[in-house]
């Protein structure tokens, strides 16, 4: 139970971190762009919120006891995005959701996380991501105590 859960965390770790890291990413470039202050345009302060949730998301999977699947699932995603990447930018960018037929904030974030690919934070983030993953503790289970089995019997 204990890795299906961390499959689901990880399915949506995968998606704040492209989704919404890509939208975010996106936002506060424009404002950087444009030399918008950061308090007059409360887009930007929700982005900068977003990003700090998806850091925050992030440094829990990292650094929480929880199953390895959590931090594996968005880490291959990451970087077989990267890889594709570095073999066929065309491909990768084709898997990005930029069409124009789209809502304006999935293009935006589509647009954000083709910025985020193009500069490698996505392939850093998979090898940060994927070192958990090779700790053998992260994979065994909580510690139990056989000592307890013995006291609650009664004789």
């Amino acid at each position: 139970m204990r890795h299906f859960f961390g499959l689901l965390v990880g399915v949506l770790l995968a998606a704040a971190l492209l989704f919404g890291g890509g939208w975010a990413a996106q936002e506060a470039v424009r404002g950087a762009a444009q030399n918008i202050e950061p308090f007059r345009d409360s887009r930007i302060l929700i982005a900068f919120g977003v990003l700090a949730v998806v850091g925050l998301l992030l440094g829990l999977v990292l650094v929480g006891r929880m199953s390895p699947l959590a931090a594996f699932v968005p880490s291959m995603a990451l970087l077989a995005w990267t890889v594709v990447y570095a073999l066929d930018v065309s491909r990768a960018a084709g898997l990005a959701p930029t069409a124009t037929s789209l809502h304006k904030e999935v293009v935006q974030a589509g647009h954000g996380m083709l910025a985020l690919l193009s500069t490698g934070v996505y392939g850093m983030l998979g090898v940060a991501l994927f070192l958990p993953v090779l700790m053998p503790s992260r994979w065994a289970g909580p510690p139990q105590d056989d000592e307890d089995e013995f006291e609650e019997q009664g004789y």
